[in-house]
């Protein structure tokens, strides 16, 4: 018996244990395993939870959707309320935390209903190297990690997806609309829906191209474009294209970053994560420092 096989065991074992579970939903590949093991283990007594807000694209609600009905589990969407939480608009480093707090205390509401003791989310044995200050709300709501709790690594989880038949086992990361926002710089409604709508507009124009990664900066006025640069390409082909079509969203610059698509680039000016925010070193430091997520 393989790692990977004794985990996907440790993995089954725990969850089954807990006899019921809300499950946080993203329909990302972390969140996706945890729901199909959790139906397989649980049944009608594993139930998704996708929160619905400005800076979740309904591109991804839509696949989220279509992800749950495939693998037969039920699934529920709430609409969460960090917009109307200055903690988390001023955008500071500790922003996700008030994010999830939202969220967590939403999926508590929802697990009530239900009758449910128990709330879970996708954190992954791999997370605890990155910044992540979400997961101090997780813990203060004693939300389980099953995925963290049996040793599996975001590879284990490509891995597992891939041979459970997951329709999105290769899905790449998509975080927030927010973290196209850099630090300091507050956000609104307006910002979310010009990101989503930027975004969408370039997936539409490079449509026969596989953009893998895509991010949009919200840079004030000007939109920073942000792809592998494998893709540098795509993008420079329909240049004028995508330039005319962004400006129509709101913005009056439109840029491509020569340093191509990282993950983490963000939280390149957080030194260790400590600026920005309550409970961080440095609160008002560096805030306007260029950085990505």
């Amino acid at each position: 018996m393989g790692k990977l096989e004794k985990k996907l065991i440790k993995l089954r074992k725990r969850v089954r244990s807990l006899g019921n579970a809300i499950i946080a939903y993203s329909g990302g590949v972390d969140s996706t395993l945890l729901l199909k093991i959790g139906y397989d283990e649980l049944g009608k007594n594993a139930v998704a939870v996708t929160s619905v807000s400005p800076s979740y694209p309904k591109s991804e609600l839509e696949q989220a959707k279509k992800i749950a009905r495939f693998i037969g589990a039920r699934h529920i969407t709430t609409t969460t309320t960090e917009m109307k939480d200055n903690n988390y608009l001023r955008n500071f480093a500790d922003r996700c935390y008030f994010c999830k707090k939202n969220l967590y205390t939403k999926l508590v509401e929802v697990a009530k209903q239900e009758g449910f003791a128990n709330i879970l989310n996708g954190t992954n044995l791999d997370d605890r190297f990155d910044y992540r200050p979400g997961m101090k709300a997780a813990d203060e709501f004693n939300v389980i990690a099953p995925l963290k709790d049996a040793g599996m690594t975001k590879n284990d989880i490509i891995a597992a997806s891939r041979a459970l038949g997951l329709p999105n086992w290769d899905k790449p990361a998509s975080p927030c609309l927010a973290s196209r926002i850099p630090y300091g710089t507050e956000i609104t409604k307006e910002k979310l829906g010009m990101i989503e709508k930027a975004e969408n507009t370039i997936k539409n124009i490079c449509k026969d191209t596989r953009l893998r990664h895509l991010r949009v900066r919200h840079y004030g006025k000007e939109a920073r474009i942000e792809v592998l640069k494998e893709n540098f390409k795509h993008i420079l082909g329909n240049l004028e294209k995508i330039r005319t079509e962004l400006m129509a969203t709101g913005f009056e610059n439109v840029t491509l970053d020569l340093e191509g698509f990282k993950s983490g680039k963000m939280n390149k000016g957080l030194k260790g994560g400590k600026i920005g925010g309550r409970g961080w070193k440095g609160r008002n430091s560096g805030l306007r420092k260029r950085g990505t997520q």
